[in-house]
Order: structure tokens, then C-alpha cells, then sequence
């Protein structure tokens, strides 16, 4: 019983320019070599720690946006 959504996609598609160029900050930040493209010569490590600081950073946005009652806004990434 399959339902076929992949987790590799974006919920609102428009937002995934902005959430590739996100990606890219924080593994600059973090120091990891990501490319655009094939990165299997990364650890699971190297890529787990991207994509959990880029949670860790969308929770405090929406955690910043909701304080100060603009919990509408969606933007502050």
C-alpha cells in the first residue's frame, strides 16, 4: 500500500530555488563541499549535518516569526 510521495520533494514547489540555495549556505557554513549535482563522495554525516542545521534554523525562524505574532509570514530563513 504505497502512496507514492516521495520526501525528496517540496511541498510548495516554488520554494524549491530558494530552499537548494539555503542548502548550499549552510553546508558552506558548516564547511562541507557540496556541489550542484552528485554528491555521493560525501559521508552520510557530512549530509546529515546540512540537512539538520537547516531544520534547526527554519525551526528558529518560525520560532522568531511566531514570538513577534507574524506567524502568517513565511519568509526570515
Amino acid at each position: 500500500m504505497s502512496n507514492n510521495n516521495s520526501s525528496n520533494k517540496a511541498v510548495v514547489p516554488e520554494a524549491k530555488g530558494a530552499l537548494d540555495r539555503f542548502k548550499f549556505e549552510v553546508a558552506n557554513e558548516l564547511g562541507v563541499p557540496l556541489t550542484d549535482g552528485y554528491n555521493g563522495n560525501l559521508t552520510s554525516k557530512q549530509n546529515g549535518s546540512v540537512g539538520g542545521y537547516m531544520v534547526k534554523k527554519m525551526i528558529e525562524a518560525q520560532e522568531r516569526q511566531m514570538s513577534s505574532g507574524s506567524a502568517g509570514s513565511q519568509s526570515g530563513f
